[in-house]
């Protein structure tokens, strides 16, 4: 068995056998599944993988050898990490840096925990504007909160990519979020 640690960037992007991708996987996962034929490295990483009998290049990009059906979900999970990453750690009202996340209609007050509610804050912001809408305190928001969309939100969700992933996947939407 190869030794295999975590690196910079320890995750391998894992594309069907149709070059679409489908998920990011651990180098561990992506090594075993290229010395077990389920899957050929299309793209090497950082550094070698050595066990007693062979070297193998980290695989940065692996392509299953037989296609898999995948039923994909409509919607991206919302979580505290997904916020933040789509507003680019930024607070929604001064663009301050992000610590806190905020509803712009308050739960108090009937608003829901969704996509098109949430926004990153900084912790000043968010202790001001309390149980009030931006509106009644005379602000507003730099962009208007929707769910992220796009094949790289779908697979990537809140991890950076790594740039030696951009030939499969469209990371304008990632970057512009």
């Amino acid at each position: 068995m190869p030794d295999i640690r975590p690196t910079v960037g320890s995750g391998s992007l894992v594309l069907n056998a149709t070059y679409e991708p489908l998920c990011v996987v651990s180098v561990r996962r992506a090594t075993i599944l290229v010395l077990s034929a389920k899957a050929v490295c299309v793209a090497d990483g950082d550094g070698v993988l050595h066990s007693a009998r062979h070297s193998l290049p980290v695989p940065s990009v692996v392509r299953l050898t037989r296609f898999v059906r995948v039923p994909y979900r409509t919607h991206i999970g919302l979580s505290r990490r997904a916020i933040f990453a789509r507003d680019g750690w930024r607070c929604a009202y001064c663009r301050g840096p992000a610590e806190t996340i905020d509803h712009v209609f308050p739960r108090s007050r009937g608003g829901r925990h969704a996509w098109d509610n949430v926004v990153a804050a900084c912790a000043k912001c968010n202790h001001s504007k309390g149980d009030k809408t931006p509106g009644e305190l005379g602000w507003r928001l730099h962009a208007a909160p929707t769910a992220p969309k796009g094949i790289a939100w779908r697979v990537l969700g809140h991890r950076p990519p790594d740039p030696r992933w951009a030939d499969w996947l469209d990371l304008r939407d990632v970057e512009a979020a």
